[in-house]
């Protein structure tokens, strides 16, 4: 979990919390289509340290879930189904009535 950083409070801590996060996320970008997103996350574990240290901890959050989004989006965008094929979903003990 992220430490609790002091508030952000000029260009120079942006610009460092930016350029962690960037680090981290270019790490995961490279790793992630031949590890899965575990193994890669594992593999920069060490560059999301300083990210958790010069961003804060709703920036951390909000980055996190931005990055997912923006994944999710580019797969929408090129054309990609990017939900899980949807299977049959069965109910235990549930016996449709006959029409």
């Amino acid at each position: 979990m992220s430490k609790s950083v002091g508030p952000i409070s000029g260009k120079a801590d942006r610009e460092k919390c930016w350029g962690a996060r960037d680090n981290y996320w270019n790490c995961l970008s490279r790793h992630e289509e031949k590890l899965g997103k575990e193994k890669a996350s594992e593999k920069c574990a060490e560059l999301r340290k300083p990210y958790e240290s010069f961003c804060s901890r709703t920036w951390v959050k909000h980055f996190d879930r931005r990055r997912e989004y923006l994944k999710f989006r580019a797969k929408v965008e090129s054309g990609e189904n990017p939900l899980p094929e949807e299977k049959e979903f069965k109910i235990s003990g549930y016996k449709p009535e006959s029409s």
